[in-house]
């Protein structure tokens, strides 16, 4: 049985990161691998309560109590098959994912810091790769059915596999030059290097998932091409809508954009020098995003601003500003406001907060400054607050407190409003709801054979949830074919996070 003991002869430890000097310096990945010792002695600070509310936090239904005994005991080819019985890519989550069952751990109850949840499924991951380099698993038998996969995100590609393993020929479809969706293009490499998808990617194509690069659906092929060559569709196209604040003065000025471009422009020239092939950082007409050199603001205070600031970082911004419209949150879980266990709105600071730059909260743009040439050299921010009135968020700009920050580049990181407008909605006879967001019925279908998982369905989103959503999906559409048996379906398309009601 597990220690019971345990959290009480350990503190929460972390591996520690590598120094900032020497990591901005690359775009490697910020934490290294922790060693064999500090991860048992992180496990072992798991109690496998009675009622792991672990379980709640986490959409995957991950055996985590579990993996972490096996872990403490040493036991780690046991631990990798129980990871992987209810993740696809533990080492993409154990990367990426925020860690809602930290939240929901225990401990947290106590007023103890919770297990390091997230750190131990990334090093029972790695150890995978180490240990049989991601054996494939080939199914043994056809079913003689095909399913398109459009879009090759994690909802995506974990839906390939599921359905691939079950037996069915399946083909994934993406517009980009190269497979992994936001994972390939949307985080940098100092949070995923990009080995690690390539490794999954050779796994799938060992296990028969075939891949098309290039192709849009809805415009290079068609939906009723795609149907007409399959028994079932699942569209996986994540919510890449960015929104903007085309009411904000100045927001035509050069200089101005969504922090998607920024990203994507980075990863792309981290990924050209790696094939040896150097080029600079542009818009997809030329214009060039680097921020070597410019004073950059970022507005958001989330995941995707915190990806810009490390960007910016390496990229050698001359400075870097944060904007967040509210007001800083407090370091510690308010227990009014987000009761154990749900998710709590507390202080987070990312590793690229450590390396630089400035965060301002409470504040709004009034205007993006035109330096007389219709390139941006400013912003104007007034300090507000933000009230709910009815569900609608009120910002009141206090008066007199309008300041400039110098900006030669400013970075847009507030949110998504959905999956993109494209072709292949209408084709498919779909259309996005109210939150920009494809519904599906119980069995995830959006229209008859066409099914939607993901940020498509879901709207932007944890991985955990895109993995899941995929996963769940991909069981219907077994299901849908006729399949034999069943495949696990972690979460239903009514499913929402834990939270206080």
């Amino acid at each position: 049985m597990p220690d019971p003991n345990g959290f009480l002869r350990y503190d929460r430890r972390l591996p520690a990161r590598r120094p900032v000097p020497v990591r901005i310096s690359d775009w490697r990945e910020v934490y290294p691998p922790a060693g064999e010792e500090l991860i048992r002695e992180q496990a072992t600070r798991c109690m496998d309560c009675g009622i792991p509310f672990c379980h709640d936090g986490c959409p995957l239904g991950n055996r985590i109590p579990d993996w972490n005994d096996l872990v403490r005991t040493g036991n780690w080819d046991a631990a990798v098959d129980s990871l992987h019985a209810t993740n696809n890519f533990p080492e993409f989550t154990g990367r990426l994912c925020p860690a809602p069952c930290e939240a929901a751990c225990v401990l947290g109850l106590g007023g103890q810091q919770p297990v390091t949840i997230k750190q131990v499924e990334v090093e029972i991951a790695d150890a995978a790769v180490a240990r049989d380099g991601l054996r494939p698993r080939p199914a043994s038998v056809s079913t003689g059915r095909s399913v398109a996969v459009v879009g090759s995100g994690p909802a995506g590609l974990a839906a390939a596999q599921q359905l691939a393993r079950a037996g069915h020929t399946v083909t994934v479809y993406e517009r980009d030059d190269a497979i992994g969706g936001l994972l390939r293009y949307g985080i940098p490499d100092f949070k995923l290097e990009k080995q690690h998808i390539d490794k999954r990617l050779a796994q799938l194509t060992a296990e028969g998932v075939r891949f098309r690069t290039g192709v849009e659906v809805g415009v290079d092929v068609t939906a009723e091409q795609l149907r007409a060559g399959h028994d079932a569709v699942l569209l996986a196209c994540g919510a890449l809508q960015g929104r903007d604040t085309p009411e904000t003065p100045g927001r035509a000025l050069r200089g101005v954009h969504q922090a998607m471009a920024h990203l994507v422009a980075a990863n792309r020239v981290v990924a050209a020098a790696g094939d040896g092939k150097p080029a600079p950082a542009t818009l997809p007409d030329g214009t060039p995003i680097d921020a070597a050199g410019k004073h950059v603001v970022i507005i958001g205070g989330g995941d995707t601003a915190a990806d810009c600031l490390g960007v910016a970082h390496r990229q050698g911004a001359a400075g870097v500003h944060q904007l967040d419209l509210y007001p800083e949150p407090p370091a510690e879980r308010d227990a009014a406001r987000d009761p154990w266990p749900t998710w709590p709105w507390v202080l987070r600071n990312y590793p690229a907060h450590e390396e630089g730059g400035e965060r301002v909260f409470a504040v709004a743009v009034q205007e993006f400054v035109d330096d007389g040439t219709g390139q941006v050299r400013a912003v104007r921010i007034a300090e507000v607050t933000v009230e709910k009135v009815d569900g609608r968020r009120i910002v009141t700009a206090l008066p007199g407190s309008e300041r400039e920050i110098p900006a030669d580049l400013v970075l847009l990181a507030i949110g998504f409003e959905g999956t993109e407008e494209q072709p292949l909605l209408a084709q498919f006879g779909v259309t996005r709801n109210g939150r920009g967001a494809i519904d599906s019925g119980p069995d995830w279908q959006a229209t008859d054979g066409v099914f939607v998982a993901g940020d498509m369905h879901r709207g932007a989103s944890l991985i955990v949830w895109a993995i899941a959503e995929g996963r769940a999906a991909a069981a219907a559409i077994h299901t849908y074919l006729g399949g034999v048996g069943d495949l696990p379906a972690p979460v239903d398309p009514a499913r929402q996070p834990l939270a206080a009601r």
